[in-house]
């Protein structure tokens, strides 16, 4: 272990768990990685789903509807992704190992389990993302050359985390916002039809469709943030940086859809039509590869948490070979109705995890994230409801799954309206879950250490 710790850079993230995790991120770091994030080609492919498409597709939201929902979804998200970027930053640990401090060390390896599964497969989707754009810019090669190369990209940037950050930072950055203000300008001339036809209709449907892209990052936000200089930083970063780009980028993808009469599968089409446009696009697609590296490295910051002494170099390998193989072998729109079911247990949880953090036991210091934290099933009681809030409201297109959760729903007489927010409603009602139930079990459900107490001066 000793020779490990004077092997490894001292601005690197520690090989294992047991390692302490160097503070070595700036503002401006954090902010330009979460910059990057907020900006994806799914922003563009994906820009429909705020439009609150019906079952046939058809937009239920004019497109200037669908930018304000879209707006008001990613600024709510924004701030929940703040809240879960800033625990990292006061205790120096990763998401799955806070979930110790919030559930116990053994209720925690569920979730842990539930956001490796997710975080393999998106890590898959994007690597397919990646090869299928790449394949729009050039078609001369096969496709699995591009997969292989997106492959062996994303294993490279997991290998020196902080170092691709800090990379991302300087190279990266300017690029992305060059080419994007470069594609504002180019469809902007182009002759757009009427942005306001259409109704408002669903409009909360669409703000928690984008909502829900930004919950997406939340089981990893701590991973990064925990290398953050300070909490009110790591909070701003991911709030501001993140929930800014992907703002731009959206209302891009929808100027974009407008330019192709809504069909989705022919988004790309205004990028790559414009006046250096190829170029330009290319910039989004090499930098799609941070998205497949976050996946990726969380992958194996999450698996640590249940093997802390894991070496995550010989993880991140492993894993993106892994990715790498299932992104040539199988059809990911298969796998995306798990996917969306997989990640809407984190919303609710991250409702309890802010509550009890802020103002339960994190606050009183009484958390426990050690591999011998007790349970806490208050918590989990109040995570439950949070997800029961979820399923009833939005219960996803898994077939069988939805028909359970429509069975519930006539059984309790709920019917869902249209100004419900899944991901909203479920996020408070579960943090007003545990903050009942932590007042009422304020010893007996917070554990006995301190180690995730907040220090009011980092905050």
């Amino acid at each position: 272990m000793t020779s490990a710790i004077k092997e490894r850079p001292r601005n690197e993230v520690p090989y294992t768990l047991d390692e302490p995790a160097p503070k070595v991120l700036s503002f401006w770091d954090q902010g330009a990685f979460w910059a990057n994030l907020g900006v994806s080609l799914f922003a563009f492919s994906g820009a429909y789903t705020v439009l609150a498409p019906d079952a046939d597709g058809k937009p239920g939201l004019s497109i200037v509807a669908g930018i304000v929902a879209m707006v008001v979804g990613t600024a709510i998200g924004g701030l929940m992704l703040g809240l879960a970027a800033a625990p990292g930053a006061v205790t120096g640990k990763p998401a799955m190992v806070l979930l110790r401090g919030l559930f116990g060390a053994r209720l925690s390896y569920v979730p842990t389990a539930l956001n490796i599964a997710q975080l393999i497969g998106w890590g898959t989707f994007e690597l397919i993302v990646i090869a299928d754009a790449a394949r729009a810019l050039w078609d001369g090669v096969p496709r699995w050359t591009y997969v292989i190369a997106a492959g062996v990209l994303t294993t490279v940037l997991t290998i020196w985390p902080l170092g691709s950050v800090r990379m991302l930072r300087r190279y990266v950055t300017a690029a992305v916002m060059i080419a994007l203000v470069y594609f504002y300008v180019q469809l902007l001339r182009e002759p757009l039809p009427d942005l306001t036809e259409g109704s408002w209709g669903g409009f909360w449907i669409g703000a928690d469709a984008a909502l829900a892209v930004s919950i997406s990052w939340v089981p990893v936000a701590a991973d990064y943030t925990r290398h953050a200089r300070s909490a009110r930083g790591a909070f701003g970063a991911a709030a501001v940086g993140y929930s800014a780009t992907q703002i731009f980028a959206y209302i891009l993808g929808l100027l974009a859809l407008a330019l192709v009469a809504g069909d989705s599968t022919k988004v790309f089409d205004p990028f790559l039509g414009v006046t250096l446009g190829v170029l330009f696009f290319a910039v989004f697609v090499l930098r799609e590869a941070d998205q497949s590296f976050a996946n990726v490295y969380s992958t194996a910051v999450s698996i640590q948490n249940l093997v802390p002494r894991a070496d995550r170099r010989v993880l991140s390998i492993a894993l993106g070979a892994l990715i790498t193989g299932l992104a040539l072998l199988l059809d990911i729109g298969d796998y995306a109705s798990f996917l969306s079911l997989i990640g809407s247990v984190f919303v609710p949880m991250l409702g309890v995890l802010a509550v009890d953090f802020f103002l339960g036991a994190g606050k009183r210091g009484t958390w426990d994230m050690s591999v011998s934290a007790p349970s806490r099933w208050g918590m989990i009681v109040a995570w439950a409801v949070g997800f029961v809030t979820y399923q009833l409201i939005n219960p996803g297109t898994v077939s069988w799954w939805a028909g359970f959760w429509q069975d519930v729903q006539e059984a309790v007489g709920f019917s869902t309206q249209s100004w419900m927010s899944a991901s909203l409603l479920s996020f408070l009602v579960a943090g007003l879950a545990a903050l009942v139930i932590g007042r009422f079990a304020p010893g007996g459900d917070g554990g006995g250490r301190s180690d995730g107490k907040i220090d009011s001066a980092a905050v």
